[in-house]
């Protein structure tokens, strides 16, 4: 989170910008944030009107900094990209986040997270997925007129606004992209990196490898047409 504390409003009231919790309470969690929110990231790089943000706090009533929650990630469809120090919804166009996600960790408990649901289906969420890592479950819920009802089969689940698909089988939780391309942490992306920039230096070492067989095959066809000449034959006939 943001090393800032608060930040005044002209109104005078203050809207916190961290709790002083750490954003994971371990790396399996830490590492799905993080895959999850640059993931969606890098999916919608292209698009100007789409703000993704990890674990930053999203104030959905102006004048009450008590109503307040830091999704791992939220996505807001039709508003410009760019950092902001907390996301205060009236200075938004109105416009709350429409998909959420959340990664469990053992220090989570039911109650908590029951609240978060309802705060999300009351302050108009329309998509919301819960994946616990540790035993690799992931539930979802879709805005339903004012609720917000479970899906009912997950896996193979394509989000209706993202466009994204969650594979659940073993051994973990794959996020697909629409062509088909899995959400990848940083360290799969630098190894894929890596293979790509290998096989493009093994094209060029084959194609350089080629050009100098077939360079050398036209210099034994050359050679070979001269020493008929010499003996008085027509390569050409």
């Amino acid at each position: 989170m943001s090393v800032s504390i608060s930040t005044p409003k002209q109104s005078g009231i203050i809207y916190p910008e961290s709790d002083g919790q750490p954003i994971a309470e371990n790396t399996v969690q830490f590492r799905w944030i993080v895959t999850i929110k640059e993931g969606l990231d890098s999916l919608f790089r292209d698009r100007a009107d789409v703000f993704v943000a990890g674990d930053l706090f999203w104030y959905p009533v102006e004048g009450n900094p008590k109503i307040r929650v830091a999704p791992d990630t939220m996505i807001v469809l039709g508003r410009p990209r760019g950092d902001r120090r907390s996301y205060l919804q009236w200075e938004e166009g109105g416009i709350p986040p429409q998909v959420v996600f959340e990664v469990l960790s053992p220090g989570n408990r039911t109650w908590e997270m029951e609240q978060k649901l309802l705060f999300y289906e009351e302050h108009g969420v329309e998509e919301y997925y819960l994946y616990d890592p540790e035993l690799v479950e992931l539930s979802g819920w879709q805005r339903v007129g004012s609720e917000l009802r479970e899906i009912p089969r997950i896996d193979g689940w394509i989000s209706p606004l993202l466009q994204i698909r969650f594979d659940m089988s073993p051994p973990e939780l794959k996020i697909l992209r629409p062509d088909g391309r899995r959400f990848l942490t940083f360290a799969e992306l630098e190894q894929e990196v890596d293979q790509l920039a290998h096989d493009r230096d093994q094209i060029a070492h084959d194609r350089d490898q080629i050009a100098h067989e077939l360079d050398e095959a036209r210099q034994r066809a050359e050679r070979l047409a001269a020493r008929l000449r010499e003996l008085g034959i027509d390569p050409e006939a």
